[in-house]
């Protein structure tokens, strides 16, 4: 399984739980998790098909910016 890293603004358990139906709906993502403690937030995205593109469209869909 592969895993991809992006920084993001998602800062807190409310964010979390804000991009969680959009995380979730991204095909071939297995678990994702928030380093909220992380002065840069860093999003990790664990699977095997999954595209750094979905992910970052997802994200910014739900409203939080997202770099690689």
């Amino acid at each position: 399984m592969k895993s991809l890293e992006f920084k993001t603004t998602i800062n807190c358990n409310n964010c979390i739980a804000k991009v969680t139906p959009y995380l979730d709906s991204v095909k071939g993502i297995v678990h994702w998790e928030v380093d909220i403690k992380n002065p840069a937030k860093i999003l990790t995205v664990y699977g095997d098909d999954v595209a750094s593109e979905d992910v970052k469209a997802k994200v910014k869909e739900a409203g939080y910016s997202i770099e690689e």
